[in-house]
Parts: structure tokens; sequence; C-alpha cells
């Protein structure tokens, strides 16, 4: 038997119903890379006969992984790992990097790219003059080919004179320009997905996002970038660690 497989078998001695077991050593081989983002699980009769538990009990733990948001059901083709972002509130690092880090195949779909007249939010946090213009950018944040968030940041043109020369990676144009983000501000906030953002994501209207609002600084600490993502809550744990 594989390392993988006897590393889920539930223990019968354990007064701990057997699919709770199964879902909790499941659950512990997913976080460790046992199992892949996005690699397929087998059937449930495959998973039941290879552990020596019964097919109600393998359906009942990866329903529970189904909730916690683990797995998920593709109707037709399976279930399949979830990708997940661990993403350290400590560390600043582009979409682009953190996904390729992971090992994930980072990509995004651009929907906006075009230099406008600054907001009064934008003129505010990035302490623009009225009347200036901003390079507003708005795009899907993939990985593996799944829509992680949606994304919209806006910039001086003074930074990005023009949005198009932009590739995959906002942070590493910067940097070339020699205008890196070096700090960063960020604002957390739960929301309902409007119909619009929900269209984009693929998800019900009002399902709950995690909207990061971010305000980049330049080494001469100017405010370059104001970002708003609205993530998946499914898909993202944040981590932070507190030290006394």
């Amino acid at each position: 038997m594989e390392t993988r497989w006897s590393a889920l078998m539930p223990d019968a001695r354990n007064v701990t119903p057997l699919y709770l077991q199964l879902a909790r050593n499941l659950a512990t081989a997913i976080h460790c890379g046992v199992w892949s983002a996005g690699e397929a699980l087998p059937s449930e009769r495959t998973l039941s006969d290879a552990i020596g538990v019964s097919r109600i009990t393998a359906r009942k733990a990866i329903e529970l992984l189904v909730e916690q948001g683990l797995i998920r059901r593709a109707r037709g083709a399976g279930s399949f790992i979830t990708p997940r972002v661990e993403d350290p509130l400590s560390r600043l690092t582009g979409f682009t990097k953190k996904m390729e880090q992971r090992g994930f195949r980072p990509d995004s779909v651009w929907l906006e790219r075009e230099v406008r007249a600054a907001n009064r939010d934008e003129l505010l946090h990035l302490g623009l003059s009225p009347g200036a213009a901003v390079a507003s950018l708005r795009r899907l944040r993939r990985a593996d080919g799944i829509v992680m968030a949606v994304e919209h940041s806006a910039l001086p043109v003074a930074t990005v004179p023009d949005p198009h020369a932009i590739g995959d990676s906002l942070y590493s144009y910067l940097e070339q320009r020699g205008a890196a983000v070096v700090r960063a501000l960020q604002h957390f906030r739960a929301v309902n997905a409007s119909s619009e953002i929900a269209a984009l994501m693929d998800l019900e209207p009002r399902t709950a996002l995690l909207v990061i609002t971010r305000i980049g600084y330049s080494a001469d600490q100017r405010a370059i970038e104001l970002t708003d993502t609205y993530c998946r809550d499914d898909y993202y744990d944040f981590v932070a660690e507190l030290r006394t």
C-alpha cells in the first residue's frame, strides 16, 4: 500500500468517529502537500477499498472537507484538491511571485487597462492634485486556471505612463522602472459579492468575500499604488505570526 494511503487509515480503537478521523487525516495530508492542488481524488469506492472503511465513511469524510473548502466537486468529473493560498501577512509579495513560489501556474485576464481621471478616493490615498490622472488596471488573478481574485489597481501616470506595457506582474514592471513598492498598508473587510463580481468569479451573488485594500509606498515614501482585491475565502488563508 502506498504511504499516502496508509497515512489516511483511521484507528478503529479510537473513540472518534471513523469519518472524522479520515477527514482529519486527509486534511493534514492536503496541508502538508502530500496531495497536490488540483489533483483528482480517487472515487469513494476506491478510497474505501484502499484504507478499509465503508463507502459511507469515505463519503461523509469527503463531504466534510468539501464544506471546509479543501475539496471541490466538479459534476461529471469527480472530486479535486482545492488550490489554496496561505498568505503570510508580514511579507510583501506580488501575486505572480507568490503563486510561483507555491507551485501554481499564475496568469491574469485583463478587464481594463486605461488612463483616466482619478476619483476622490484615489486623489486622497495617492496624494494627487485635483484633475490628476491614474493608470487604472482591472484583472482576474488566476492560479492553474481558477479565478482566485478580482483586482483593481490605480497608480499615478508618472509611475505607470503606459498601462499596456505591464506584463504578467505589476510589481516586476515597477521594479524595472525603478519604482518598486517596498512597503504597504493593508485593510481587510468582509463583503458580499455584487452581481458583477460574482459573475466574474463564477459564484452566487452575495457570496462572502474578503476585500483587501492595499496602499503601496515607494522607497521615497510616496504612495504609488491603491489596490482593491476581492478574494475567494475558500481559496485564501491569511496567516499572522504574533510574538510577545
